[in-house]
């Protein structure tokens, strides 16, 4: 095979994963209203009480939250070219504030499809307001965002809560490996 050959068709192979993801997300966000984001936030919230159960810090961290962004499902699908997107809402005092979507892009050696859920818990003011003032927050740009995995949480407790903001994934299904939130863009949904 020569080389013009193989750039051809990993050009087709990028491309064919570009549109399965494309069509993906664009079946996800259509179907989608404020008042489907809403439940589905809620009950987000409700299979948190799982994560609370394994984890009493979630729960301190949820209860001393200023806001909760959540996103109860993310479609991700890649085939060398990647994407994903989902719709959530912003709860704050157990009420949606507004409706977000999170969109990202990655190229690399991936393939499948898979889908999650991830709330953010906001810990103060600044970071929620930086929220809802900006037109489109890139996690990891802003407010400090952890990703509380099963390492960090052993070491949190609620004396040592001093960032931004706490993230938690859940509800992992699919065929790809890992789950990474940042450079995800979040952005209000006006409708």
């Amino acid at each position: 095979m020569t080389m013009t050959r193989r750039s051809s068709l990993a050009v087709g192979c990028m491309a064919a994963g570009a549109a399965f993801a494309a069509t993906s997300l664009t079946q996800t966000a259509l179907a989608a209203t404020a008042k489907e984001i809403d439940r589905d936030a809620a009950q987000s919230l409700q299979s948190l009480q799982t994560l609370y159960r394994i984890n009493p810090v979630a729960e301190s961290i949820s209860k001393q939250a200023r806001g909760i962004l959540v996103f109860p499902k993310i479609v991700k699908a890649g085939l060398g070219i990647g994407g994903s997107y989902g719709e959530g809402a912003l709860r704050e005092g157990g009420k949606t504030v507004g409706n977000y979507s999170s969109a990202s892009a990655s190229f690399g050696l991936q393939i499948g499809a898979q889908a999650y859920g991830y709330a953010v818990f906001f810990m103060n003011d600044k970071a929620l307001q930086y929220l809802k003032d900006s037109k489109g927050w890139e996690i990891g740009v802003g407010p400090t965002v952890v990703v509380v995995n099963e390492g960090v949480a052993k070491n949190l407790s609620s004396t040592t809560l001093k960032d931004d903001a706490y993230a938690f994934i859940f509800g992992q299904q699919g065929l790809m490996a890992g789950v990474s939130i940042e450079g995800s863009k979040v952005s209000r949904i006006k409708r």
